[in-house]
């Protein structure tokens, strides 16, 4: 625990990487793993990552364990990440995407690393941020049907689940009948189990 501790303190691993299209500097996975790796070996610790792939109701997703080990004891920390097939990706594709995802925040959990900027990033030097309007709902007869198991359902419950959205907020922007709300509801219970 000691060593790891010593791990967590030593840490760097910047946020390297650039989403042109979202305007975002993020770090990947192998940029943790290239990061830590140097560490592990002066500590003399070894360190595995595992996928599982699971499905909760219509659900299905990565969860990665990883795991440091002296040899007498271990740690573990995990990260889950939903696989979801959109935009002409292939299925291959998709579960290559969701096992970087869940092993780089199983990576952070382990190593206590976030994606939150520090002060000096988001000092707003005492300008007050402009109010943003207040989103008006989609009008009902423009809403798009949310089937269960759907896409759209899936991507609705993994927002939940994170703390980036509500059911009531999904059914101001989709037509969610009352079966697959509750189908929502039981899918969201699921996931906070297994995270």
């Amino acid at each position: 625990m000691k060593k790891l501790i010593e791990i967590q303190a030593e840490l760097k691993a910047p946020k390297n990487q650039f989403n042109s299209f979202g305007k975002y500097s993020y770090r990947s996975k192998e940029d943790i793993l290239e990061a830590v790796k140097p560490l592990l070996k002066d500590k003399g610790l070894l360190m595995t990552l595992v996928d599982e792939v699971k499905q909760v109701g219509a659900f299905t997703f990565v969860e990665t364990i990883v795991r440091v080990d002296d040899g007498k004891d271990y740690i573990e920390a995990r990260g889950v990440a939903g696989i979801e097939k959109t935009a002409g990706m292939q299925l291959p594709q998709a579960f290559g995407s969701a096992s970087s995802y869940s092993g780089k925040y199983a990576l952070q959990n382990m190593f206590l690393l976030d994606d939150t900027k520090d002060a000096d990033a988001t000092n707003d030097h005492q300008t007050k941020p402009k109010p943003q309007p207040k989103r008006k709902p989609t009008p009902k007869a423009e809403r798009i049907i949310v089937e269960y198991g759907d896409s759209i359902f899936l991507k609705i419950a993994k927002a939940v689940v994170e703390g980036k959205g509500t059911i009531e907020q999904a059914k101001g922007k989709y037509n969610i009948s009352e079966e697959v709300e509750k189908g929502l509801k039981e899918t969201i219970v699921n996931l906070q189990e297994v995270v």
